[in-house]
């Protein structure tokens, strides 16, 4: 499913600003944006209305992590928003990810996300006892969204490689933390250039 599409983050916190932003780019353009959890909770599903209506693909980016019956429920009411793509966390399980998958339907691209880019090994280990390599952990991750029946997983573009490898070429990486070489990195751990995520293999 290998697109090597940019994604677009919407971070502002109101339409105002959305709108203001998308006017630099041609309105004949149609755009892959991400609608995080600042935006929607300020605007709500109406954000979701707006930006289909200007034809623009949406990541609705939640991060559901619930019981199963709550996280399908949400779903539901996801899949009638009409989002291209929208996430859990893999930490959930297999089966909180395979209920979401039931509530989302197939139409959209269902991933989960690994570890924050924003997370070192030395605070995955301290934070959340997790003994291991944090390559190993996301990748680890990643197999039990395959078997969940997702299409994909949020990840750094350093473990891009390591993944497909042990599910399939296919098996969808979206990754964050892409910045231009020499950009501002903020709370950001894990970072890439643009050109070196497409060529190892990032989907979006």
């Amino acid at each position: 499913m290998r697109e090597n599409r940019p994604i677009i983050a919407l971070d502002f916190a109101s339409r105002t600003e959305v709108q203001t932003f998308l006017e630099q780019f041609p309105s004949q353009e149609k755009l892959f944006v991400k609608v995080g959890m600042e935006l929607y909770y300020a605007e709500g599903p109406d954000i979701i209305h707006y930006l289909k209506d200007c034809g623009h693909s949406i990541f609705l980016d939640l991060k559901l992590h619930d019981i199963p019956n709550t996280v399908e429920s949400a779903m539901r009411v996801l899949a009638k928003l009409g989002v291209d793509m929208t996430n859990v966390h893999a930490a959930g399980g297999v089966e909180m990810m395979q209920a979401a998958r039931r509530g989302l339907g197939e139409d959209a691209i269902l991933i989960a996300v690994t570890q924050l880019t924003s997370t070192s090994e030395e605070q995955m280990r301290k934070d959340q006892n997790i003994q291991t390599s944090l390559q190993d952990a996301v990748v680890h991750y990643a197999q039990k969204a395959q078997e969940a029946g997702l299409d994909g997983v949020v990840c750094s573009a350093h473990e891009v490689k390591f993944i497909k490898e042990a599910t399939n070429p296919e098996f969808v990486c979206v990754t964050p933390g892409i910045r231009p070489s020499g950009g501002e990195i903020g709370d950001q751990k894990r970072v890439m250039t643009p050109a070196d995520a497409s060529r190892i293999g990032s989907d979006y």
